[in-house]
């Protein structure tokens, strides 16, 4: 089961929860605070460190994707903490290679690479209030989908409203370039694994549960991950 932390709008949910997680309920979730629904800057360091990328490669890897269908800008990445540049770590698991594992008290989501390693990545998370943890799956993969808040954001940001019949792909979308949706016993939770375009939002809790990247961070894990992944939240 996924385990609810927080959320009052829960509902129940299938699946297998890791050892010693509670049994939970959810069902619907909105996607993220107002705020979200624009343009924030960054703030943080960016210089070499012995353990990460350095300023010259985070440029590189962070740097503009013109061939998108809404070319995406470069990272300012002397403005991004260095600790969530993309990076090969060590990570010990059980999982499977391949294994989306999110930690969402320290802001990271890992793909497990096996032998021991895993590619991390540094994210957003949900906010207090909407943290949750337990197993999922990717049901389907979606690119520049179209962004529909659910019913009970409007409720609480009648600003989505304008939304309501959906909001079309692009750079101001809350959805970004590349979705990883997530499932349970063939149903939908609301929940994702997104791409942001507001770097400002990394190593925070800004979400009503869901887990967002950077772009071009999202896209490297997005063209990696087949639908069926398995993905583990761990508690927060």
């Amino acid at each position: 089961m996924i385990v609810d932390r927080g959320n009052a709008e829960a509902g129940p949910l299938d699946g297998r929860a890791a050892s010693g997680r509670q049994a939970g309920l959810l069902d619907r979730r909105s996607f993220l605070v107002g705020s979200a629904l624009g343009l924030g800057t960054l703030g943080l360091a960016g210089c070499a460190t012995p353990d990460g990328m350095s300023l010259t490669e985070a440029q590189k890897v962070y740097g503009p994707l013109p061939d998108e269908k809404f070319p995406i800008p470069a990272v300012d990445v002397t403005k991004v903490d260095r600790k969530y540049y993309r990076r090969t770590v060590r990570y010990e698991t059980d999982e499977a290679p391949g294994t989306i594992i999110v930690d969402p008290a320290n802001y990271y989501v890992y793909r497990i690479e096996g032998d021991g390693n895993a590619t991390r990545y540094g994210a957003n998370v949900g906010r207090d209030g909407f943290r949750w943890s337990g197993d999922a799956y990717v049901g389907r993969k979606s690119e520049w989908a179209t962004w529909t808040p659910p019913k009970e954001m409007i409720k609480r940001q009648p600003e989505a409203a304008k939304y309501a019949r959906g909001m079309p792909g692009g750079l101001d979308n809350p959805l970004g370039a590349r979705t990883l949706h997530l499932y349970q016993n063939g149903v939908y939770t609301l929940y994702t694994i997104y791409a942001t375009s507001d770097p400002s939002t990394i190593g925070s809790g800004i979400t009503s549960g869901c887990v967002g990247l950077l772009s071009q961070d999202m896209i490297d894990l997005y063209d990696r991950t087949p639908v069926k992944t398995k993905v583990v939240v761990l508690p927060a």
